[in-house]
Order: structure tokens, then C-alpha cells, then sequence
């Protein structure tokens, strides 16, 4: 490896581990990350857990390599304070080019992620066509079939993640023509619902179906556009109905795999320097655990175990399977490039291993989400759910949380009952591990609330997918 790779950071939203093909799926849904996986440089971290349960607060994790109660962002605030430095401008401070393309208005230059990325694209309606050029767009109205909704003037069956794959192999292709190294941060957006792949992705998932094509999305859309009311009674839908969610949820997730199996390719084919490949998922996705759909309230597995697939990162083939989580990799490759780490809350692969992970949830988000859910049905059993910060310490067997409410302790892949009185040592031995990790790493940068600075086109777009927006 060169003393300053390139590094191609791909995160996938809402991807859980266990619908991935790494994950033992039973549905073939990324031959192309398995792929990469599997070849000799590659590697598939089958214990990745992300740390937060959405994606402000996971990405902020990402970007700048530390918990999510230290950068607040998503948890007692909306952006990053100004003093915390970002991985990008570390990067950049060792001469790297930055870049970043995001469809999501919590990554973007409301939150303060946008810092340090010399060139940050927000893919929306109205910069789509400035960022990625006529060129992208008509290529994508020549594939509509193939990778959009179809002849449909209906926004929401048209996702932005194939002109994201565009401009992100114009940027690979200027490599050949300079010496700078890359740090190049892309977020596909389409797994994050309403699901509705194009018609392809959805075929392969179908089955022996009866409703058609177009009925199968309505299911989608209805669970997008119902999404509070279903949780509100405990999402019940019928079984035809969650194997419609889960086929729209598969071909969405096949769709991306197929955009990032095109992009790695075609960086292995040009004339540029080492790249290192990093591939994962913001956060994972419920599908009625604990009565609950998207990613909110809970931390268990369903919406924080996340696929991490490398290429080309030395460290990692030598990995031996234990827990990892993102700020580790993003603190990895800062070390092997030079930049500097000081500050930042990951384990550098390279020396050290990880005995538990930690997944925050912040309060303010959780109290209006379960506000919602009573407002619409007051037999709604909000007691389920600590409406203060919630803190879970995952070992490979046990997750412990935290909250003002008290703790509870479960023993995996059982994520219901709290078996704290059968196994006290192990309480007593995590309890005082999280203690100390609160006291150590887990206090905030600032007392300060930082406030996001969305514009209303951004507070439309995070509407629009299924946020509540004041």
C-alpha cells in the first residue's frame, strides 16, 4: 500500500447485516459486496455495529471518528460543534482532495458534516442537475427502466443513488491526471424507505406472488406514508404484507449493491494509485421488532448490527472476527495515512481490538416519535420505551442499556427479556465497564446545543422521507 492510498468511504443507508449475502441471508442480495469480500485483498467484518440508530447521529460518528454522545449531533443537538475537527479536514490537512456526495440533509452543510470536503455535493431537485451535469441526468432518463421508477412522474419512485454513481466515477476518473490522493465519502440513499427499486431488483425478490408489480409498491408507500399510524397499533400487517416490504427492502438493497459493484470495478481498472474500499451501512432497519418500523427508539441488532465490507486495508485481513465499529476503521485510516488521530474515540485496527461496542440513542428525537405514536393512539404503551438517552453495551453475547430508567440486560440473539437477575456478575462486570466509558469517552465536546441549519428545501426533503420536522 502507498503511503497516502486513495479511500473511497461507501455507506449504505438503513442496511441491516442480516439482509446482506455476508450475513448468511437467504437471498442473494449482494453478490457484489460478497464479491469484493471475498477476493484477496478483500474482507467482510461480520460484527460491525454502527453508533447511532439514524443517520445524523451515525454519520456525525463516522466523520469524525467519536461516539455520539461526545459530537452531540442527533443526540442533544442537530450539528456538530465547530470546535470538533472533522476526519475530512484531517484528511485534507495531509493533502488530500476531499469529496463527498450526499442525498440526506443530516449530511450535509446544515449539520456542519460538509466541513472539511473540498467539494460537498447535496444532491436535492434543485442542485441535481448543477452537480451532476445533463450528461448524468439524460444517461438516467435512458435507464429509467433499469435504475428509476419507470415512466412516472412520481418523485419518490426515482432515487438519486444511479447520478450519485456518475459523478462519483467522473471524480475516479480525474485521478489519472493528478498526484493528490482522494478521500471520496459517498452516501447512497436508497435503501432508506419508502422501498421501491425499479422493476428488476423487485423481480428477483418477488417469488410466487399474486399481487403485481405495482401493487407490491403500493405496500411500500403505504408503510412510508403510514408509517407512525402502523407502529401505533403495533404494525400489524398481514404476512403477504411483510414479504411485499421485505422483497421492496431487498430489491433496494441489491439495486445499491449492483451501483457499488460498478464503482469498485471501474476504480480497479483505471490508471490511478492504491484505493482502499470501504463499504457499510449507516444503520440497520426494523421490520416489527418490538413493534416498531424504519430505525428510531430501539438499538437493538435489527437496526444496529450493519454490514462493513474492505478492500486494500491492511489491517483488516488480519482482523479476527471480533467486535469493530466505524470510528475504528475512520481512526485506522488516518493512522496509516499520516493524518493526525488526537481526539478521535476509535480503536486503531493495527494494535488494538475491541471488547464491546457502544450505540447510542438520543432522548429529544425518541420523546417525539413516541409522542406521535400516543397522539394517534392513546392505548399506545409508551412505557415500552425510556424517553431519555439510551446507551447500549453490546458484547458478542450480551447487550446492556442504560438510561435514566434504570438498565436492562439481554443475553443475544434475545432482545425481549431482561435477564438481569440470572446472570448479576455479568450485570455488575458491564455496569462498571460503562461507567467507566462514560466518565473516559462518553462526555460531550460541549454543553452548547448546536442547531442545524436546514434551509426548507432540506426540512421537504427530510419530510419526505418520513422525518418529523418541526
Amino acid at each position: 500500500m502507498t503511503e497516502r492510498p486513495n479511500i473511497v468511504w461507501i455507506t449504505l443507508e438503513s442496511t441491516r447485516a442480516d439482509h446482506t449475502t455476508m450475513g448468511g441471508y437467504d437471498r442473494n442480495t449482494t453478490p457484489n459486496l460478497q464479491r469484493i469480500a471475498d477476493s484477496d485483498d478483500g474482507r467482510y467484518f461480520d460484527q460491525c455495529v454502527s453508533h447511532g440508530i439514524w443517520t445524523l447521529a451515525s454519520s456525525a460518528s463516522i466523520l469524525t471518528a467519536t461516539y455520539p454522545s461526545h459530537h452531540g449531533a442527533g443526540m442533544t443537538g442537530d450539528a456538530i460543534p465547530s470546535e470538533l475537527p472533522t476526519v475530512a479536514e484531517r484528511f485534507q490537512q495531509r493533502g488530500y482532495d476531499t469529496k463527498c456526495i450526499s442525498p440526506n440533509s443530516h449530511l450535509s452543510s446544515a449539520t456542519g458534516l460538509d466541513r472539511g470536503f473540498n467539494e460537498f455535493v447535496w444532491l436535492s431537485k434543485s442542485t441535481l442537475r448543477e452537480a451532476v451535469g445533463i450528461r448524468s441526468i439524460l444517461s438516467y432518463i435512458r435507464s429509467i427502466r433499469t435504475h428509476g421508477g419507470g415512466l412516472t412522474l412520481d418523485t419518490r419512485k426515482h432515487g438519486t443513488d444511479y447520478m450519485l454513481n456518475r459523478l462519483a466515477l467522473r471524480w475516479l476518473e480525474e485521478r489519472q491526471t493528478t498526484s493528490d490522493p482522494l478521500f471520496l465519502y459517498l452516501h447512497y440513499g436508497g435503501p432508506h424507505h419508502p422501498y421501491l427499486p425499479p422493476d428488476r431488483y423487485l423481480e428477483q425478490f418477488a417469488g410466487d406472488r399474486e399481487l403485481s408489480l405495482q401493487e407490491l409498491k403500493a405496500v411500500g408507500i403505504d408503510h412510508h406514508e403510514n408509517l407512525y399510524g402502523h407502529m401505533a397499533e403495533n404494525s400489524p400487517f398481514s404476512e403477504e404484507a411483510w414479504e411485499a416490504l421485505r422483497a421492496l427492502y431487498d430489491g433496494e438493497i441489491a439495486h445499491a449493491d449492483e451501483l457499488v459493484g460498478e464503482l469498485f470495478d471501474a476504480a480497479q481498472s483505471l490508471d490511478i494509485d492504491d484505493t482502499v474500499f470501504v463499504i457499510t451501512a449507516d444503520h440497520g432497519e426494523l421490520f416489527g421488532e418490538s413493534g416498531l418500523l424504519a430505525h428510531q427508539i430501539v438499538t437493538n441488532d435489527a437496526v444496529s448490527h450493519v454490514p462493513l465490507v474492505t478492500h486494500g486495508l491492511e489491517p483488516a485481513l488480519t482482523h479476527g472476527g471480533e467486535l469493530v465499529q466505524h470510528a475504528d476503521v475512520m481512526t485506522t485510516l488516518l493512522g496509516l495515512t499520516g493524518c493526525s488521530t488526537d481526539g478521535t474515540q476509535g480503536i486503531d485496527l493495527r494494535t488494538g481490538r475491541r471488547d464491546f461496542a457502544i450505540v447510542q440513542r438520543g432522548a429529544d428525537r425518541c420523546r417525539q416519535n413516541v409522542s406521535k405514536l400516543v397522539e394517534l393512539n392513546p392505548n399506545f404503551d409508551a412505557s415500552r420505551f425510556p424517553d431519555s438517552t439510551l446507551t447500549g453495551l453490546r458484547t458478542m453475547e450480551f447487550r446492556y442499556e442504560h438510561s435514566a430508567a434504570g438498565t436492562e440486560l439481554f443475553r443475544l440473539p434475545d432482545e425481549t427479556s431482561d435477564l438481569s437477575n440470572d446472570y448479576p456478575a455479568v450485570v455488575a462486570d458491564l455496569d462498571a465497564k460503562l461507567h467507566e466509558w462514560f466518565e473516559t469517552q462518553g462526555t460531550p465536546v460541549t454543553e452548547r446545543r448546536q442547531e442545524g441549519r436546514f434551509t426548507d428545501e432540506m426540512r421537504a426533503q427530510l419530510a419526505d422521507l418520513g422525518y418529523l420536522v418541526d
